[in-house]
């Protein structure tokens, strides 16, 4: 049996699906995957996934996409999947564009977060939400991982096509991190000792919203000096926010950029915080759970389906900046970011990767069961 998997880069698919991956590869099926992205091609080829370059571009009106949706066009005709798996929203239009007069297999989408949600600009509702009804008539299930999407797409696709799972799964941190090994990454990010750090693991572009804390972090600082930022990612805004720290003559506020550590710096970490306009349902947010750091994120579709107030860290609305400034205010003692820590490990369990597994491989059986008949 043969499977594809497709996002618009190689790296969401080694980020995010490769346990999805080995799932059809221990089932003996042969796994393919289709993308852009050198680097992370080739770490899919290691785990002897057939990768088929497509030239996707993000941008849903880049002329390229026609170059990309003929080449889907020619490798239907050319091979036969049971199972394709889109993923990201530009890929996953012109994949169930491509794939719409395929006589064999079946497409299952799984949607991130829809471009459109409550709050979200009209123009992309006008834009998004009609492209998605029409690609539903060419998807044959549509799984989404959050509650608000869910919902909506109940509009798009009869109920027994769509699925709501807990996200791509996340698995609780190994204790293989000593104290020696914690002190001496502290010292080399120039951490004091007794820092209580803030991680903000995230691309930094406008969505991914960094300025809302950049903008009340003087006033944070003044009122826990212990508190640092360590800012994790890279991304077009990356020069102005540095800027605006130089600028504004902000303490404690660490760019690290691209990250392949993650999980040792969330050793070390304290909060994580995540103020996004717009999300689906984060794993960063997970894995913070997961390795029992509250978190303060904003009222947004996604985060607030993971962060309960007062219980495993804090929703703010969006632009409240009293509300930010008391949230990490009220996490500036060890005890109470202890209580949330070890609340966020209980409602994390849900989403843990064996479960999500689970949840996937009942639809991936039901569909490929439908291939058989």
């Amino acid at each position: 049996m043969k499977v594809l998997f497709i996002a618009s880069v190689y790296r969401h698919l080694t980020a995010f699906h490769i346990p999805y991956i080995q799932y059809f590869q221990n089932r003996g099926c042969k796994v393919y995957a289709a993308g852009t992205g050198e680097e992370d091609k080739k770490n899919l080829e290691k785990i002897n996934v057939t990768c088929i370059d497509i030239p996707f571009s993000r941008s849903p009106l880049n002329l390229q996409n026609i170059a990309a949706y003929k080449q889907l066009q020619q490798l239907f005709v050319k091979e036969r999947f049971e199972l394709v798996h889109v993923h990201t929203p530009v890929a996953a239009l012109l994949t169930r564009a491509a794939f719409r007069k395929s006589n064999y297999g079946k497409m299952v989408y799984t949607a991130h977060g829809f471009h459109f949600f409550s709050g979200a600009p009209k123009q992309n509702w006008l834009i998004y939400y009609p492209a998605e009804k029409l690609a539903a008539k060419w998807t044959d299930h549509l799984i989404t991982i959050n509650e608000e999407d869910f919902k909506n797409a109940q509009s798009l696709l009869p109920r027994d096509k769509i699925s709501f799972v807990h996200g791509v799964g996340v698995e609780f941190a190994e204790n293989d991190f000593s104290q020696q090994e914690k002190h001496q990454l502290r010292v080399q990010l120039g951490l004091a000792d007794d820092a209580i750090t803030i991680a903000y693991v995230a691309e930094l572009n406008d969505n991914k919203n960094h300025q809302f804390l950049l903008n009340n972090w003087r006033k944070i600082k003044e009122s826990t000096p212990q508190f640092e930022l360590l800012i994790i990612g890279t991304g077009d805004k990356e020069r102005q926010l540095k800027e605006y720290v130089i600028d504004e003559q902000l303490a404690g506020v660490h760019f690290l950029g691209y990250r392949r550590d993650v999980p040792k710096l969330l050793k070390i970490t304290d909060i994580v915080a995540l103020l996004s306009h717009r999300e689906g349902l984060p794993k960063s947010i997970m894995e913070a759970m997961a390795a029992e750091i509250p978190c303060v994120v904003t009222n947004t579709r996604g985060l607030r389906d993971l962060v309960k107030s007062n219980e495993n860290g804090f929703v703010v609305n969006h632009g409240a900046d009293a509300e930010l400034i008391a949230a990490f205010y009220a996490l500036r003692e060890k005890r109470q970011r202890d209580k949330m820590g070890q609340c966020a490990k209980l409602l994390v369990d849900p989403f843990l990767l064996n479960n999500v597994i689970e949840e996937y491989a009942a639809i991936y059986d039901q569909l490929i069961e439908q291939v058989k008949e």
